[in-house]
């Protein structure tokens, strides 16, 4: 357990929003025994203009200056995180020539180094650990510049194209072996950063393990209700639509219910036709646990491609507290769950493994999902990054 630190969070989410999120889990435990500094996402321009127009939602007068840049959160009756807004900066991942966009995002890391040692300034903060979580753009030209004892870069995903461009690789690839040490998720995407980095080390997502087990089933839902498949989170570009489309049609008597955000507006297209299937926006992370309570077995349809070889599903844990089986596709090599998750071999044995799945529950079966799900709560999780940490600074590497 680390204690008495000082914490600097630079993000690439935002604190709030319509998701769990690894980093807002571990800080805001971490931040039971050290002073914890979470630096908000970096709104643009464009997120201002947006949000004026009600097509999004950011801290406008935050942003602005008109309220305050830094507030505090309280996490329970004795812990608080600072949370900074940077002002607005300049959208420039669509400049596609170097020069012009170096010249601009260097304008954009002034504005966001500038702001974060005005807070530390004004909390008299000395020699902070900075933990840069997926966001080496603004990481790489902070470091050294904060005075920090130790720079860690949190990777909880692989890197890729879509929002960055190709430019992404060689500026993770020089962070990566410019920082004191890397925190990963999974063991393939250590694997890789390895490579980059010896100090690479694995904190696997956890569970709010306490929050899902309030609302856990005890045993298999007898009678003759009709079953339900459900599927949290963001249906974007990771989720394997021609698998998931074949289940649906194969099962029509088991009813699908996905809810998240809808960022491929193709799975929607593709799959509002069926009777048997259900769209609901996202919801509060606080209506999760009550929502995978009601599903007789979970899904997680992810392609299997480079990118999610790197993926250690959070809601696999989520699900399992809340006593759910679970039935994925082969994206990640994730041996801990042998046994207890079914993974299919292509799109005929996805939809026969969730009919097993549904088939063959027992009471046994919803215990030991339980109890494994209680081995990974986000507390431990915690305490696992903050003895790295702390084995870190006492070992002298920064």
């Amino acid at each position: 357990m680390i204690k008495g630190e000082d914490i600097v969070c630079i993000s690439n989410t935002t604190w709030f929003g319509e998701y769990t999120k690894s980093t807002v889990q571990i800080v805001s435990r971490l931040a039971q025994h050290n002073r914890v500094i979470f630096v908000e996402y970096p709104f643009t321009v464009k997120d201002l203009i947006y949000s004026a127009l009600g097509k999004q939602k950011s801290p406008i007068k935050r942003m602005l200056g008109i309220s305050n840049r830094l507030n505090i959160i309280k996490i329970d009756k004795q812990t608080e995180i600072y949370h900074l807004v940077i002002p607005p900066v300049l959208p420039v991942d669509f400049i596609q020539n170097d020069n012009f966009f170096r010249f601009f995002f260097n304008m954009n890391v002034a504005v966001y180094q500038r702001q974060i040692k005005r807070v530390l300034r004004k909390l008299d903060i000395k020699n902070p650990i900075i933990i840069t979580a997926y966001n080496p753009f603004y990481g790489l030209p902070l470091i050294g510049k904060l005075n920090e004892k130790l720079n860690v870069y949190y990777c909880y995903d692989g890197i890729g194209t879509r929002r960055h461009g190709k430019r992404i690789f060689p500026v993770d690839e020089l962070f990566s072996k410019s920082v004191d040490a890397i925190i990963t998720t999974s063991d393939y995407l250590n694997s890789q950063k390895l490579l980059m980095n010896p100090n690479s080390f694995v904190v696997k997502n956890g569970v709010d393990f306490l929050a899902f087990n309030a609302v856990a089933k005890k045993s298999v839902q007898t009678g003759n209700h009709r079953k339900k498949v459900g599927y949290i989170g963001s249906l974007d570009h990771r989720f394997d639509i021609d698998t998931v489309e074949y289940a649906v049609n194969k099962l029509k008597n088991v009813d699908f219910e996905f809810t998240g955000n809808l960022r491929n507006q193709q799975i929607r297209q593709r799959l509002e036709k069926y009777d048997n299937i259900r769209f609901r926006p996202a919801v509060d992370p606080s209506e999760v646990p009550a929502l995978l309570a009601g599903c007789d077995a979970g899904i997680i349809p992810y392609l299997a491609n480079e990118i999610n070889k790197n993926i250690y599903p959070l809601k696999i844990n989520e699900y399992f507290a809340v006593g759910a089986p679970i039935v994925m596709t082969p994206f990640a090599h994730l041996p801990e769950f042998k046994g207890l998750v079914s993974v299919s071999e292509g799109q005929e044995d996805f939809a026969r493994k969730i009919e097993w799945e549904l088939n063959n529950d027992s009471a046994v079966k919803i215990q030991q999902r339980i109890e494994f799900a209680k081995s990974n709560s986000w507390d431990q999780k915690a305490d696992e990054f903050g003895e790295i940490l702390q084995k870190l600074i006492n070992h002298g590497n920064h």
